[in-house]
């Protein structure tokens, strides 16, 4: 247990969003605990407008508020839908296998697919001796995100 640390929420879920997109060249995501700020780089204008629009300004954790910042600053947002947005957040990201939407009795319903594999994210799970927290793509992008009628799910394919 030589790299154990604990680790606040706000951290964790910093640390979440790093790992959704570290393999993603168009977005580079930065923490300050100082400031208590997240700013999310994005290469991308379509991207930009999508995760600027997707991700909360704010995230609160009790009496803590993480703020948001998606960089380069805001312009003019066309109508697009979240099934839209989402396909622009993760157009290249290579952690996204498929997005696809299948009509339901109740409206259309989208699935965010994602690859089927393991990732790290550091945390203060004591249970692994690095402090990681072992999770799949898909219950970060729960954690992160949330949209009427769009899933986040795994892909039945392996990826590596």
């Amino acid at each position: 247990m030589e790299n154990v640390k604990m680790y606040s929420p706000w951290v964790v879920f910093a640390n979440e969003v790093k790992k959704l997109f570290d393999r993603d060249n168009e977005v580079h995501v930065d923490y300050s605990d100082d400031d208590l700020l997240l700013k999310v780089y994005v290469d991308n204008q379509d991207k930009y407008e999508a995760l600027s629009r997707l991700l909360p300004a704010e995230k609160e954790f009790g009496n803590v508020t993480l703020s948001i910042s998606v960089v380069p600053s805001n312009r003019d947002y066309d109508k697009a839908s979240d099934v839209e947005l989402f396909k622009k957040a993760f157009d290249g990201n290579p952690a996204v296998d498929n997005i696809v939407t299948y009509p339901s009795p109740f409206g259309d319903v989208t699935y965010v697919e994602f690859n089927r594999r393991v990732v790290s994210v550091d945390a203060d799970d004591m249970s692994d001796p690095r402090g990681y927290k072992s999770t799949l793509y898909q219950d970060i992008a729960k954690e992160i995100f949330s949209a009427d009628h769009i899933f986040f799910c795994t892909s039945e394919s392996l990826s590596f």
